[in-house]
């Protein structure tokens, strides 16, 4: 790939003709290339992505209290939300890894696909303002945050519930493996209630590998009850 930003590409992806270009060539780089990278962009635009999204579920959803709000934003602003619009926008086509990471699949990484994203966000608040950052991310979180319709609940949370209404034991994570490199990961949990049952989980994320085991356990222990 050129060094040279894809200023046609990047501004089908964010909407409109970039200002500062040295904002979004900071916003595409990865610190495998040994040149300042996203990371300052990122910790800015994880907090104007927060800000806009909890003022749209507050608006749009005036009688949920502060724990649906809560678990609303959290699926909103997960790192799996964010890598999928990241995905779906193909804005890892432009991103600019060292040889290293590239070889290693950089490229198809969901943690640096959403940390790209959340800094894209931040060089367009200070690009274009607070209304393009807040007109960028309702054009592609707004669909999500409309059809919540009920408040999402998470699924560690949903699988204790399930085990403390049945008086089993609090259910009980174990990391089985990582793989990959550092800025690529995977992670594999185990996740058990006693010795009732047990199931495992994949991602990117020793977090987001408890959510999938957790997924995955609650869906077996349902499915043994219907039965």
């Amino acid at each position: 790939m050129s060094d040279a930003l894809d200023t046609g590409a990047l501004a089908g992806i964010i909407g409109c003709e970039p200002g500062d270009l040295a904002l979004y060539d900071l916003a595409l780089t990865h610190g495998s290339t040994g040149r300042a990278d996203y990371q300052r962009l990122e910790f800015l635009g994880d907090r104007v992505l927060g800000l806009v999204i909890a003022s749209e579920l507050y608006a749009r959803f005036p009688k949920a209290s502060e724990g649906e709000l809560s678990s609303r934003l959290h699926v909103l602003a997960s790192g799996a939300t964010c890598a999928a619009i990241a995905h779906a926008l193909d804005l890892s086509a432009l991103i600019r890894f060292g040889a290293q990471a590239r070889n290693d699949g950089g490229r198809h990484s969901d943690n640096i696909a959403a940390d790209a994203i959340e800094a894209l966000i931040g060089a367009i608040w200070l690009d274009k303002g607070e209304e393009a950052a807040r007109r960028f991310i309702l054009t592609h979180w707004g669909d999500r945050i409309e059809g919540q319709l009920a408040a999402p609940k998470h699924p560690k949370a949903a699988l204790q519930e399930w085990a403390l209404a049945r008086k089993r034991r609090p259910p009980e994570y174990r990391l089985v493996r990582r793989e990959g490199p550092d800025h690529a990961p995977r992670f594999l949990v185990a996740v058990s209630v006693g010795k009732l049952a047990e199931a495992e989980g994949e991602g990117a994320s020793k977090q987001a590998a408890e959510k999938a085991a957790a997924a995955a356990l609650l869906d077996q222990l349902i499915q043994e009850e219907e039965k």
